[in-house]
């Protein structure tokens, strides 16, 4: 990560609010465990494989302008889903291997009853998560999010186990909400609790 990218995450930490997490997954690429580091500095922070982008196979490192003209690159790009770069994986793939690494967690979390986990990966696994399995429903561009950015997900185990869903709720980092409201807030099997929490 650069200078500036890690200036601009602890900008973006010291004016918005991130949830808070018991433990916090990471893809195992540099800039995602630094994120993790940066924004959850006391969690502890596990590298799961199943959260690494997409591998771009024979096009990783290259620019659009260096792809564009290529035959192989436009065959990839109008082939949707199914299709996988030279070398690379697709996008079934790609999501086959994210939720592999989401039933992990969750099943941690089943097993050793946690609330909050979060998850620090790439703009390409989050927007193939949401599109399969969110509500709302939407398509997989309209799950973007910028640096630092990400959504907020209530997994439930009978949603999981039936449908292979979760509901998005939110949009992180939070704006607009106190400190006094984060620290009283939590989140037990889909209920909200302040200080009186059972």
């Amino acid at each position: 990560m650069s200078a500036a990218g890690k200036q601009g995450l602890l900008d973006k930490a010291a004016q918005f609010v991130y949830p808070p997490a018991q433990i916090v997954y990471t893809s195992p690429l540099q800039r995602c465990v630094q994120t993790a580091a940066l924004l959850y500095p006391e969690r502890m922070t596990i590298s799961l494989d199943a959260l690494n982008e997409c591998d771009f196979g024979a096009f990783t490192g290259k620019s659009f302008a260096q792809l564009k003209e290529l035959p192989v690159y436009q065959k990839w790009v109008e082939g949707g889903f199914e299709a996988a770069p030279p070398d690379g994986e697709s996008g079934m793939e790609l999501l086959s291997r994210v939720l592999a690494g989401i039933q992990e967690i969750f099943s941690r979390m089943m097993a050793e009853r946690l609330t909050d986990v979060a998850v620090v990966t790439h703009g390409g696994v989050i927007m193939s998560l949401l599109a399969a399995c969110g509500f709302p429903k939407r398509e997989m561009r309209q799950w973007i999010t910028d640096f630092g950015g990400g959504f907020t997900i209530l997994l439930t185990p009978q949603m999981w186990m039936r449908d292979r869903a979760f509901e998005i709720y939110a949009e992180i980092p939070w704006h607009g909400v106190d400190q006094k409201f984060t620290d009283d807030f939590d989140i037990l099997d889909g209920t909200f609790y302040g200080e009186d929490r059972p």
